[in-house]
């Protein structure tokens, strides 16, 4: 059919697209937490880093968690 929308590939990685917006949003908020945290107590920097830093692997374990399973569904 001339001038028909033609779409190839996988619907599986739209919907991965759209399922990282969360663990992209969950990652700015954890960092943002994590800074708003450090400039209203300094001293506290080593205990919110470890913390933010364990918050930022779990959200990025969800990503990947969903790129595994949109190449394997």
């Amino acid at each position: 059919m001339e001038g028909s929308l033609n779409l190839e590939g996988s619907l599986n990685m739209v919907g991965y697209g759209l399922a990282a917006i969360g663990p992209g949003v969950a990652i700015g908020l954890i960092f943002a937490a994590y800074i708003n945290g450090v400039a209203r107590q300094p001293e506290a920097r080593g205990t919110l880093q470890s913390i933010a830093i364990l918050g930022f692997a779990l959200a990025e374990a969800l990503a990947i968690i969903g790129i595994a399973l949109a190449f394997v569904l």
